[in-house]
């Protein structure tokens, strides 16, 4: 990792957890809506929205990653972040988001092989801030290739 190189981070929660991705990735950022359910969805698969006419399906970032179900303290700080990873936009629930941070480069350390019970292969690495840790996403492969064709079905539909 080169020095003097700054990264731009949306940080968002998942329980006592915080996550960064690159604010380059994020579209948007919107307070819970209606979710409508699709039938024989996969269990991470929330359902879709629609954003202003665009259909966008809703991925549960909790299920996805292991974290349980939220509870009735994080039901006002949930939000939906709009990404688009490789032409695919897609929507993640959070419990909260923190904050866009700046952070440099030289900050972030490899992943360990396992993270908090989330395989390395999500984890860009693991940035170093005052007193706590932020757990990178790299969302594109947060998704195994069958994962992202059901979630295509549902963009298609």
């Amino acid at each position: 990792m080169t020095e003097g190189k700054i990264l731009q981070l949306v940080t968002f929660k998942l329980g006592n957890e915080e996550f960064g991705v690159d604010i380059l990735k994020v579209q948007e950022i919107n307070r819970m809506m209606d979710i409508t359910r699709i039938p024989n969805a996969p269990e991470f698969i929330e359902g879709v929205i629609n954003l202003r006419g665009k259909i966008i399906p809703i991925v549960d970032l909790r299920k996805k990653l292991g974290f349980g179900h939220g509870n009735k303290e994080t039901e006002k700080t949930t939000r939906i972040i709009v990404v688009e990873l490789d032409g695919l936009v897609l929507g993640f629930i959070v419990d909260s988001v923190s904050e866009v941070l700046r952070i440099p480069e030289n900050t972030i350390e490899p992943a360990p092989s396992i993270v908090g019970g989330v395989d390395s292969d999500y984890i860009e690495g693991v940035g170093k801030l005052d007193n706590r840790l932020l757990i990178l996403l790299e969302l594109k492969k947060l998704f195994s290739c069958s994962d992202r064709k059901d979630i295509e079905n549902f963009e298609m539909n």
